[in-house]
């Protein structure tokens, strides 16, 4: 540890490796890969030729923004890219000033002055750097005093400075798949370095460790030591879903995401909005999300739901529904669990109507039984030579020259005219609509 408190590669802190000798170290400690070869998933970003992988195999040096969620790798790549003979300093922003950053940045240039010897400076949540600490880094970043490997869990395009932005690679990292945590996890039990052998999973427990990692590799690994832990105090040998659940602090929910469970809850958890039962609703979201489900999946039924089951009654629960999508991409879990669960709420207790979806469908149903026509004349597209003398356009009325708007004239085909397809609710704001849409017709239907 140096003088300013920072971590260097060589360091026993603050994350003492078991294969430097620290058998207490943490299971996910002691898993960390120390070569390429051993990093399970981001394969879109260590296929032969990307950018991360000739960085981290001695390529020409750039400074990267790694952002994904928690547990897949970011601190991994930034030691892999440390160990290619450069100096390794790690730095949080949950803790650091101005002060730290121009010290280490001082000592760097020393060090590259003197020794020829680069230094990778790996700042942790660095979307938590105020606008003063992110521009001290700009000159160093851009004379590449520091290679830097800035790790964010929040999209770096809204919370990084532009300047810093445009000298980085931004590389996105995505949750580990349900293969690869496996895969951890198997590595895990086997491996000297990690449990060598002393427990086996059961399948059912594996299944559940998988749910509940939510593709966080750091999450997966320390509920299967933790449950190892428990089995080993009791001289157990087996990891059961028993010991898994006794082992974390959330029980292990029955759903599985390829198989019926997955289908019923969250086919519950729509019909309980759709039957205005929000205390339903949340507990099926819930479900969903202690298990692992993907956010960004709950997220598209509810915008979906929005149209469907709630509609013009309420015209805000779509831009909700939609807001709730956008959190979940640009925050991701688990703060978006919030949006979601505001997104429900407003869902489950806003009036609802079915008239959006029923009105697109009667009209497909027609389209699709050849109840077409053409486009009546004086509604063709007027802007071009000869529209005229084809009659495009000709004697179309302009609703905005009627005092009040609205003027009689034929919209639809000729064989579809007088067929209603809207038939609003008279629920929250629909009632008005209700009242509205006939008087529509009748002033545009001449009647």
């Amino acid at each position: 540890m140096t003088s300013d408190g920072l971590f260097e590669l060589d360091d026993p802190a603050p994350e003492p490796s078991a294969r430097a000798g620290s058998p207490t170290a943490p299971l996910a400690v002691r898993m960390r890969p120390r070569t390429l070869d051993e990093v399970v998933g981001q394969a879109h970003l260590l296929k032969p030729g990307a950018p991360l992988r000739r960085l981290v195999e001695g390529g020409a040096p750039a400074s990267v923004l790694l952002y994904g969620p928690p547990g897949t790798g970011k601190t991994t790549l930034a030691r892999l890219i440390a160990g290619t003979g450069r100096r390794f300093v790690a730095l949080s922003a949950l803790s650091a000033g101005v002060k730290e950053l121009r010290a280490v940045i001082e000592d760097a240039r020393r060090r590259l002055d003197r020794l020829g010897e680069p230094t990778v400076l790996f700042i942790d949540e660095v979307h938590r750097f105020s606008k003063t600490q992110q521009d001290a880094l700009l000159g160093a970043v851009e004379d590449r005093v520091v290679l830097l490997v800035a790790a964010t869990t929040e999209n770096p395009s809204f919370s990084v400075v532009a300047p810093l932005l445009s000298r980085s690679l931004v590389l996105r990292l995505e949750p580990l798949d349900n293969d690869e945590v496996r895969t951890l996890l198997r590595r895990a039990v086997g491996e000297p370095h990690g449990l060598d052998g002393a427990v086996e999973i059961a399948p059912d427990a594996e299944d559940a460790l998988v749910r509940l990692s939510g593709g966080d590799a750091r999450r997966a690994l320390t509920a299967l030591e933790a449950a190892a832990d428990g089995v080993l105090a009791q001289d157990g040998r087996t990891v059961d879903v028993a010991a898994v659940e006794r082992a974390v602090t959330e029980a292990t929910v029955r759903y599985d995401r390829a198989g019926d469970q997955h289908y019923d809850v969250i086919s519950a958890f729509i019909k309980s909005i759709r039957g205005s039962d929000p205390d339903a609703a949340l507990h099926y979201l819930a479900r969903m999300i202690v298990a692992g489900e993907d956010p960004r999946f709950i997220a598209r039924r509810l915008v979906v739901h929005a149209s469907e089951d709630v509609g013009l009654a309420d015209p805000a629960a779509l831009p909700v529904a939609v807001a709730a999508a956008q959190t979940v991409q640009l925050i991701g879990m688990p703060e978006a669990r919030l949006a979601l669960a505001q997104a429900t709420l407003h869902l489950a207790t806003a009036p609802k109507s079915n008239a959006v979806i029923a009105g697109i469908d009667a009209a497909m149903a027609d389209v699709r039984a050849g109840a077409t026509g053409t486009v009546p004349p004086h509604l063709r597209d007027g802007h071009y030579a000869g529209a005229a003398r084809l009659g495009s356009a000709v004697g179309y009325r302009y609703p905005h020259d009627d005092p009040d708007g609205v003027l009689a004239q034929q919209y639809p085909p000729d064989e579809l005219v007088g067929r209603d397809y809207y038939h609003p609710t008279t629920h929250g704001a629909e009632r008005a609509l209700a009242e509205r849409v006939p008087r529509l017709r009748r002033a545009v239907r001449g009647g």
